[in-house]
């Protein structure tokens, strides 16, 4: 594959070759799939093949040959309707044209490197195939006209890597060979990046299987395998239908004189006459993988891995100590194939989300040169303990230990220590501390006031709420009061997430009919979630752990109440903020505010300008108006919680880009007095409450919120508006669900994180100097999809 680049962006032009041909079901399915792929990723592409199989040929050249090319019009992908011409397409007709030559891949080579495209740049890659089977163990690969095509650039001095498609069916399954082409994309991509120094070539083998691209890729040897069972031709008579038309002809012709004739025939040979075709016993490869240790390229494709083996240009393994998995966690568009520099720092991705883990891949791409950093899978990988080393991974994933003995040389996505921040409980007595310390503090007018307490059973509950004086008073005030008019509140469980557990109260009666009920509720179920997943053969239930099984997934959210209630302890209770703002344009429908909050070093907090809104599944009713008879307490709730994992079915227009909101709030119906631009004024509240905040985490509760010089984290931080325009803060959230923003606003999520490489990747790797002043960093307040920083303090933590 050759490559170029450009000054803005990636533009790689690929030279492709093979040993099957051009594209044909019977002897050459997969290359137009291959070049395809690779003009999707972003890649220009050359093409020359030879013009017919060139199979089992190896590194040869037609010596005594003349070489003719002809022109190739690709067509139909998986269709045999493509055209060949004997004369190019004239310079300013842009159709695809490939160049097929009557040669070897070798020879193809060669001519690609120095006779053909010589508009397109210089070559930095060459690819041959796929390959039309497998090219693994030795029998297969010495004499392999694919890997001679590689061999063939790497004694030009080019980077070259030997495709090969090991099928297990001649029925051509579109699906598989376009999953193994795309596979195929990202493994050339991540070795040319990663490129070692005495490697001339890779020979990768991918297996055409189901699912490729989620199977291992793994690093191996060539295994030395031999002929066992004799010769690999088989002998066939030398009868009319085997013998050349010529030669059919001259004997047709010496026929004219049968005395001559019957001598040849009368004379004994020396040889009995016969003819012979390639025929090798192909059993001899998988009785020697089953007869050798795992690690070769052979027992890779039994294993349904992808083999990667790196070659020097003399068909030894080179020595480089590659070898284990090789880890793949990027897309086609994040590799640079045009570098040559060393990275500044090295980056494991992994961050175990399918709908995030593409986005940061492409905001690094986008963010910082290509060149500047290398993909790896972890900490082994690196060339040294000490290397400069980015993480950006699950928490439970995060190597801590290397965080914490490299402090200026290792980067994380979290903090080990914030709950502070994110247990409910922590965070009211974070707020209380801070405002005890500094009453005038403006996170007073931001946070309802909260009582925390800790509950086993029902029963307990009058002793819980002994101290909870403002709870009592409400209680007493309440008693005369229809439903409509109390004063509600708000049950939290501190540890739960995703809406769990959250239910309204008025009285000390409805408090404790909601203890009661979850108490009933696990009395009369057996459920328990252990032995439901054994039964379905999945691992043992662990709270703590992100749930990526879809089945095991489905299983927790069915069963969510049952499953946190056994774990409740910690509760929060706060006045319910009622009204909140509602807009009739949206069908009167609550909806809280949720900010990304980008925490960094100790410490430096910023906002990501562009917020959502997130609203709820009803439209909105005021609490004691609900019909008391009704049986569906959920139901009832659902005009209350905006958080969009408790809804059911559709949740379109659930989410909302909050610059979006309707911009007047005049009208009566509307719940406000607030005048203005509302939006911006709701925006600079949320920064300024949000910096007080993370100020009082470090500075009142630096035991529970430690912070690091090396560290950074992304919050997710919810707020409600009520009708008067005044904000108040809901939770924090570590590891916020990105994916409740859906695929129609990807963008948002997408902007956050070329954010979060601006300020903090490129920051502690010394790469800021890359935008100009009026860029940098997105600091300006105000700018849509920038960071406005609101708190840059000094804590010490060098």
């Amino acid at each position: 594959m050759k490559a170029t680049r450009t000054s803005t962006d990636m533009h790689t032009a690929g030279k492709v070759t093979n040993d099957d041909g051009p594209p044909s079901n019977q002897s050459s399915p997969y290359v137009h799939s291959l070049v395809k792929a690779l003009q999707c990723a972003g890649h220009t592409v050359s093409v020359i093949l030879p013009h017919v199989q060139r199979s089992w040929i190896g590194k040869a050249h037609f010596v005594s040959q003349l070489t003719r090319p002809t022109y190739f019009r690709p067509g139909t992908l998986y269709q045999d309707d493509g055209t060949t011409h004997s004369r190019p397409l004239p310079e300013n007709d842009d159709r695809e044209e490939w160049v097929l030559v009557d040669g070897t891949p070798a020879t193809c080579a060669q001519l690609g490197l120095y006779h053909f495209f010589q508009g397109r740049g210089t070559v930095d890659l060459v690819i041959s195939g796929p390959n039309y089977g497998r090219n693994s163990t030795a029998l297969f690969s010495i004499s392999s006209g694919t890997v001679g095509g590689a061999m063939e650039a790497a004694v030009c001095q080019k980077k070259a890597v030997a495709l090969s498609y090991a099928f297990y069916s001649r029925d051509h399954d579109s699906g598989l060979i376009a999953q193994a082409s795309r596979h195929s994309v990202k493994v050339i991509e991540y070795l040319y990046h990663n490129w070692t120094y005495d490697v001339d070539l890779y020979s990768i083998n991918v297996p055409l299987v189901e699912g490729v691209e989620h199977h291992k890729v793994m690093y191996t040897n060539v295994l030395q395998n031999y002929w066992s069972s004799g010769s690999s031709f088989q002998e066939v008579d030398a009868t009319e239908d085997n013998i050349e038309p010529g030669q059919r002809e001259m004997e047709i012709r010496s026929q004219q004189s049968p005395s001559s004739n019957n001598e040849a025939a009368q004379q004994p040979s020396r040889h009995r006459h016969r003819n012979f075709k390639w025929a090798p016993n192909f059993t001899d490869v998988p009785k020697s993988i089953e007869k050798n240790p795992p690690g070769n390229d052979g027992w890779a494709l039994t294993q349904g891995y992808t083999s990667v083996t790196p070659l020097k240009a003399n068909f030894m393994h080179a020595s480089s100590d590659l070898q284990g998995e090789l880890k793949l966690y990027f897309p086609f568009e994040s590799i640079d194939l045009t570098s040559s520099q060393s990275p500044r720092f090295f980056a494991c991705i992994n961050y175990e989300d399918w709908y995030v883990q593409p986005l940061i891949l492409k905001a690094l791409q986008s963010q910082l040169p290509l060149a500047s950093y290398s993909l790896i899978g972890g900490p082994l990988e690196l060339p040294a303990q000490a290397a400069p080393y980015l993480q950006v991974m699950s928490y439970e994933t995060l190597d801590f230990d290397h965080l914490l003995s490299h402090p200026s040389s290792s980067l994380a996505n979290s903090y080990i220590i914030r709950k502070a921040l994110i247990r409910k409980h922590f965070l009211s007595n974070t707020v209380s501390s801070w405002l005890i310390k500094h009453p005038k503090s403006l996170l007073k007018y931001h946070v309802k006031p909260t009582i925390d307490f800790e509950l086993d059973y029902a029963e307990f509950l009058d002793e819980a709420l002994l101290e909870a004086y403002e709870l009592q008073d409400s209680f007493t005030q309440n008693e005369e009061k229809d439903p409509i008019n109390r004063e509600w509140w708000i049950l939290k469980p501190s540890m739960s997430d995703r809406g769990q557990g959250i239910r309204l109260f008025s009285t000390e009666d409805e408090l404790r009919d909601i203890f009661e009920q979850w108490e009933a509720e696990q009395s009369d179920s057996d459920f328990e979630p252990n032995a439901l997943y054994r039964d379905m053969g999945k691992p043992a239930f662990n709270p703590t752990a992100p749930i990526q099984d879809p089945d095991v997934l489905s299983i927790h959210e069915e069963t969510t109440d049952r499953i946190i209630t056994s774990q409740l302890r910690h509760f929060i209770a706060q006045p319910y903020i009622n009204p909140p703002l509602l807009f009739r344009s949206l069908e009167n429908r609550k909806f809280h505010v949720r900010s990304y909050v980008l925490a960094y070093g100790a410490l430096q907090v910023y906002v990501y300008d562009e917020m959502l809104a997130l609203f709820a599944a009803i439209p909105y009713k005021v609490p004691g108006s609900l019909s008391t008879d009704s049986d569906d307490e959920q139901e009832d709730l659902r005009a209350h919680l905006t958080n969009t994992c408790m809804q059911d079915g559709t949740r379109e227009g659930s989410v909302q880009l909050y610059w979006g909101l309707p911009s007047t709030l005049s009208q009566p119906s509307d719940y406000s007095s607030a005048k203005g631009d509302w939006k911006q004024i709701t925006y600079e509240s949320i920064c300024a409450a949000t910096g007080e905040l993370f100020e009082a985490a470090a500075r009142a509760q630096s035991i529970h919120f430690q912070v690091l010089p090396n560290a950074f984290e992304v919050f997710g931080v919810d707020w409600m508006v009520d009708a008067d325009g005044q904000v108040w803060l809901l939770e924090v959230n570590a590891f916020p669900d990105f994916r409740q923003t859906g695929d129609t606003l990807q963008e948002v999520v997408q902007g956050l994180w070329e954010g979060v490489v601006r300020v903090a990747i490129a920051g502690f790797f010394g790469l800021r100097n890359e935008w100009s002043e009026s860029e940098k960093l997105g600091e300006t307040s105000g700018q849509r999809g920038q960071m406005t920083k609101v708190l840059d303090i000094d804590l010490g933590k060098h």
